[in-house]
């Protein structure tokens, strides 16, 4: 990696900063406090599960590191352990933490007996706590959806129609399933000033009842669309990015499940319409090719006649 002033101003710049990661869509927020211990529950949650581990490891070492100091404050406060010996007094705090007790090592004076309890307490809290954090962590309902790796224009009913492609990747119904879409365009004034603008994208259908299978969402570029006049290459220039939020009622969990999806302007497509992702099988039942939510063709040629589970012949009957 080569390093210039550019480059280096940049980093110093970035200093203090916080990421804020929306679908794959970064923000950077400058003066927002990345811990706090009034909101640690947060900011436990929000950690990825390497780091979630490692700061669980971090903070049980530290723990007991402290207390095996304590221990050897007073030489003789545990029977059995080595004078001066950081390890014996290290293992005998990662025993009485786990309160296992093995009897070779047990504390002998009043000042052992004081720290070794403390130790307890301070242990049992500790335990509950990541009791709380873990269960917490492993029940908290996931939305399993796939998404097209790119957004598409194409013509649908004669119209330009900007298209996504959703799946429902688990086994289970999500129930009244919303979405909505948002664009995201960035312009620069002539006193170059960065304005950032944010447009809602009104979809001819953001709720499904049931999502069992796979979804196109689909927005009409007409004159009262913010897409109106876009190409690839002014969406470019524009730095245009799609945000689609996604939720839903997952009745397995019993539960709301909620994502998020960013798309920027290289992944916006223009000519380009989804390939057959729905068939039918040899009885007559519906079959969704999750591998190929994401397929794309020339938009040439009469429309698919499944455009996703909802059949476009049936919408076009409403």
């Amino acid at each position: 990696m080569i390093w210039n002033r550019s480059r280096l101003r940049a980093v110093i710049a970035n200093v203090g900063t916080t990421q804020l990661v929306i679908g794959g869509y970064t923000l950077c927020l400058k003066g927002v406090q990345r811990f706090s211990f009034r909101d640690s529950y947060h900011a436990l949650l929000a950690l990825s599960w390497p780091h979630f581990l490692l700061t669980l490891l971090l903070a049980h070492a530290g723990m007991n590191v402290l207390f095996a100091l304590l221990y050897l404050l007073q030489p003789g406060a545990v029977a059995n352990a080595a004078p001066g010996s950081f390890l014996a007094c290290f293992f005998f705090s990662l025993e009485t933490w786990a309160t296992v007790g093995y009897g070779d090592m047990h504390p002998v004076t009043l000042y052992g007996h004081i720290v070794a309890g403390v130790e307890m307490l301070v242990s049992m809290a500790f335990t509950a706590l990541l009791t709380g954090l873990l269960f917490v962590r492993f029940a908290r309902p996931k939305a399993n959806i796939r998404y097209a790796d790119s957004a598409v224009v194409a013509s649908h009913q004669g119209q330009p129609t900007l298209m996504i492609r959703i799946a429902n990747g688990r086994r289970s119904l999500l129930y009244n399933a919303e979405a909505h879409l948002n664009l995201l365009l960035t312009r620069v004034t002539g006193e170059n000033e960065v304005i950032r603008r944010v447009f809602e994208l009104r979809l001819t259908r953001s709720r499904l009842p049931i999502f069992s299978m796979s979804w196109v969402l689909m927005h009409r570029i007409d004159k009262t669309s913010p897409l109106h006049g876009y190409d690839e290459a002014k969406l470019a220039a524009h730095d245009a990015r799609l945000l689609l939020g996604v939720e839903a009622h997952d009745t397995t969990v019993a539960a709301e499940v909620v994502d998020m999806k960013s798309y920027d302007s290289e992944h916006i497509l223009f000519g380009r319409r989804y390939g057959v992702s729905v068939s039918l099988d040899a009885l007559g039942r519906p079959l969704v090719d999750l591998t190929a939510v994401g397929n794309t063709e020339p938009d040439v040629g009469p429309e698919p006649e499944f455009w996703g589970w909802e059949d476009r012949n049936w919408r076009d009957s409403d």
